[in-house]
């Protein structure tokens, strides 16, 4: 017998009339990828947790990329991580 018998999502958006607009304008842009909207989008996450800069990646993978390569970590170089993670 299960011991929980309700769905446990493994997360849950929020997502206001203007978000949806935003979105739908980008898929009805030329761009899906990349883009005018995206330094607006920077700007915009780097203002709201207080940073300095903020840069938007495709993937959790690309971002972690970005971040061994602005850490200059390179042959040798030791990372240690949670072995809690993302399959990719």
């Amino acid at each position: 017998m299960p011991k929980r018998t309700d769905f446990l999502p493994y997360g849950k958006q929020w997502l206001d009339e203007e978000d949806r607009r935003k979105v739908l304008d980008v898929l009805n842009s030329d761009w899906l990828t990349t883009g005018p909207m995206i330094p607006e989008f920077e700007q915009k996450v780097a203002e709201y947790v207080g940073a300095n800069h903020a840069v938007a990646f495709s993937s959790g993978t690309a971002a972690l990329h970005g971040a061994c390569f602005a850490a200059e970590i390179g042959n040798g170089d030791e990372v240690i991580t949670t072995p809690m993670t993302f399959a990719a």
